[in-house]
């Protein structure tokens, strides 16, 4: 038994203009001038856009070095470039369309799915953690899905879009569910039905290949783990070693509760859309929905519920007091979104708001110092 399933993250952020903040197009420069310092960016569908991914860590504390110093190197590369970097969901100002990264791949998805591709500018979170084969990871799928919602609300990052308040935590979510292949997994019974989906996907033009499989959780087409997609890309590089922690400890307890014969939730599709609504309406510091007895509960109270849930695997890999402090630092700071409209409220001005975003992608945010 692995008791200690290792964990990589990739991290999506925003180039802007470092005078107006509207996303700018210059992500091969920026990944060029990244590569001088030994780090390699992927492009991701919009040439405002850029990834980092870590490489395979054990411990939380290294993939916290790791992940800070990706920051550090992405963020003076789009300086170098004359851009800023920004960890956010969306753009919280944007032109009236963003330019596709121009390769054959992402012209070919332009192409295909129209504006959905064009209005982008949406970035995420991907913690991949390892697991005993594709078929575990499928157990395991059907088992996170009741927890997606909650690890949706921990990290909504993007309440401040097109100059104005969303009235939503997590707008990104809202947006990226327009994918055919997006939001939560239906439940599988084994590989070969999961194959078949994704295979009738492709066959009625609703992906282009396997890579377009956006699932907020799925088996990962090219590594040996299992990939929760869920988050908006969290405000700092704290708030994702704890998504990332919390996500291990998740994955950990779906596997022991698969060993055990611990049977599965009965989970309604409606209830599960509208837990996704809540979170992505209220993120952290509003109301969620219990999907045990559908009642609505603070957001922060299940998410500590969830932590209790999984605290066997956290003590397991020494990440549970750490996992505490940092779920009670952001309960009281604020996440990303709560952040945002703080910064917001103060004036109506995108300005702070750019402030706030910039400060906490490469440190910690402006207005909890």
């Amino acid at each position: 038994m692995v008791s200690h399933p290792t964990m990589g993250v990739e991290e999506e952020f925003l180039l802007v203009d470092p005078a107006t903040g509207e996303p700018v197009a210059r992500n091969e420069a920026v990944a060029a001038h990244a590569a001088a310092h030994g780090v390699r960016l992927q492009l991701e569908l919009t040439s405002c856009q850029v990834e980092t991914s870590t490489a395979v860590f054990g411990s939380s504390a290294e993939l916290r070095a790791e992940l800070h110093r990706l920051r550090r190197v992405a963020a003076t590369a789009a300086e170098t470039a004359g851009a800023q970097l920004l960890a956010v969901g969306l753009p919280p100002t944007v032109p009236r369309a963003f330019p596709v990264t121009d390769t054959p791949r992402y012209r070919r998805i332009a192409d295909q799915f129209g504006m959905i591709a064009h209005e982008q500018g949406i970035c995420g979170c991907h913690v991949h953690i390892a697991v005993p084969s594709r078929q575990a990871a499928i157990r395991v799928s059907n088992r996170l899905r009741p927890w997606l919602p909650q690890l949706l609300a921990l990290t909504a990052n993007s309440a401040i879009y097109r100059n104005t308040d969303t009235g939503y935590a997590s707008w990104r979510s809202v947006l990226w569910s327009r994918w055919p292949s997006a939001g939560p997994p239906p439940p599988f019974d084994s590989v070969d039905e999961y194959d078949a989906v994704v295979q009738m996907l492709q066959n009625t033009g609703a992906m282009l290949d396997d890579g377009m499989v956006y699932w907020d959780v799925r088996p990962s087409a090219d590594f040996p783990t299992i990939e929760v997609r869920v988050a908006d890309v969290p405000a700092t590089a704290d708030e994702t070693v704890l998504f990332a922690a919390l996500v291990r400890g998740c994955v950990m307890t779906a596997l022991d509760d698969d060993r055990h014969g611990v049977g599965l939730p009965r989970l309604g599709e409606p209830a599960l859309q509208a837990a996704y609504w809540r979170s992505a309406r209220d993120g952290l510091d509003g109301h969620a929905v219990d999907l045990e007895s559908h009642a609505s509960l603070p957001a922060h109270e299940l998410l500590a519920g969830l932590v209790d849930r999984v605290r066997p695997a956290l003590e397991s890999v020494g990440d549970y007091e750490m996992v505490r402090t940092e779920l009670d630092r952001i309960v009281e700071q604020g996440n990303g979104a709560m952040r945002q409209r703080r910064a917001w409220r103060r004036r109506n001005d995108i300005g702070d708001v750019l402030a706030e975003a910039a400060a906490a992608t490469v440190g910690q945010a402006a207005a909890s110092q």
